[in-house]
Parts: structure tokens; sequence; C-alpha cells
């Protein structure tokens, strides 16, 4: 089973980030946090990694209709989104939200996870078109 809906761009990971967030703030995803592995791992560990962020991006809207029919889905939610460097490339990744509904067999949240799959599709499609032209 796949877990993830990814896409690789032809840009920097700076530029990438960027419009990235644009993306998803047009889809009603807003970014309530940022981890940045790199620095982290660098800091407490003194390891050296690619350009490696984590962007907590939420849907308030759909979050809250998903809690409505399960309080503990919060583990679930779809509201990573990986933004990393891989050679030339950079590779932006989020959390398939069919997941939620596979893992629980809670067929309730069918209609939230369709949802976040449309507006995360269409994040990561603009976000193509955009940085590959």
């Amino acid at each position: 089973m796949g877990y993830d809906r990814t896409v690789r761009v032809h840009a920097g990971f700076a530029r990438t980030v960027a419009a990235a967030r644009q993306a998803l703030a047009a889809q009603g995803f807003g970014v309530l946090t940022e981890i940045d592995m790199a620095a982290t791992l660098k800091a407490k560990l003194g390891r050296e990694m690619e350009d490696y962020l984590i962007l907590g991006a939420c849907n308030p809207r759909l979050a809250e209709r998903a809690l409505d029919a399960d309080r503990g889905i919060g583990l679930l939610l779809p509201c990573n989104v990986v933004i990393r460097a891989e050679g030339s490339q950079t590779v932006v990744q989020a959390l398939d939200p069919a997941v939620m509904v596979t893992l629980t067999g809670l067929d309730t949240l069918t209609s939230v996870t369709s949802e976040a799959t449309h507006g995360l599709d269409n994040a990561l499609a603009r976000l193509t078109k955009e940085l590959n032209g």
C-alpha cells in the first residue's frame, strides 16, 4: 500500500518551499509548524544531511470533520508535507489522506479523505506546473 502523494520538481529548495506554501494556501491548507530536519540533526547530532523541511499543513474545516468522526484521528491527519532536496531535484511529499480510511476502517471519513486528496493533488499539480513549466 502506498502512503504518499509525491511530486518532483526542477527548482531549488528555497523556491520550492515558497511555492509549496502558496499552493497549499490556495487549497485551504495553512502551515502551522515548520521543522528544519537538516538544522535539527546538525545541532543535536552533528550530522549533515540534505535540505529537508517538514511543514505542518492543516485544513481546519477538514480536520474538524475528521475529528468529529474519530477523536484519535489526529494521529493520522495528512498534515505533514515534506520538502527535500534530492540531487538536482526537489521532492514534495504529502501523506495520502486515504490512509485514514484504510487504517481506521471508518467509512465516515471517506468524504473527508476525498476532499483532502483533491486539495492536496491540486496543490501538488499547481506546484509541478509552476516549477516544471
